[in-house]
């Protein structure tokens, strides 16, 4: 019993399935308002586009970075209000997966880790760029992950030979 308790609590034992997040970063991030001062002069109701991507490498025998990419674009008339760029990432050590269990890792577990993180950069920069903040909608990370592996199953056999074959995966 004395020897549980003095066991590491993030070390999983050889061969079992483990995931440690070894840190969360902000990699890169852009704010741009091209249009004002002039935007501010109009009534908000903004359209608002958002792009979600994710992508993952291998940086160490079984450390991952992942990176979730958020890009928010707010328009109104046709003129772009803002538009926010976000690279939240983390490096994940997972340890003892097979590449069966890896590809749903890091295509959609680590990014649902990764999102509030996002989702709170992007609501403080539209409101230091003196704009209401932006609420993202929860993210089904799941779903789009089986969304992109039915979409890879359709593509033709020499393109998915091409896309395995990078360093980087994308989601």
């Amino acid at each position: 019993m004395t020897e549980q308790q003095n066991a590491p609590q993030n070390v999983t034992p050889p061969n079992e399935l483990g995931l440690v997040i070894q840190r969360i970063y902000l990699k890169d991030s852009s704010f741009e308002a091209p249009n004002a001062p002039q935007v501010f002069l109009e009534e908000w109701k903004p359209q608002i586009d958002i792009e979600i991507q994710n992508r993952s490498q291998q940086i160490g025998a079984d450390t991952h970075e992942v990176v979730l990419r958020i890009i928010v674009t707010a328009k109104l008339n046709q003129k772009t209000a803002f538009l926010i760029d976000i690279q939240q990432a983390g490096i994940f050590a997972i340890h003892g997966a097979t590449q069966e269990q890896l590809d749903p890792i890091v295509g959609s577990y680590c990014p649902s880790i990764l999102f509030p993180y996002a989702r709170e950069a992007i609501s403080s920069l539209s409101m230091h760029g003196g704009f209401p903040p932006v609420q993202l909608a929860p993210v089904n990370f799941d779903a789009a992950y089986q969304q992109h592996k039915a979409q890879q199953a359709k593509q033709p056999e020499s393109v998915a030979v091409d896309a395995d074959a990078d360093a980087e995966t994308q989601h």
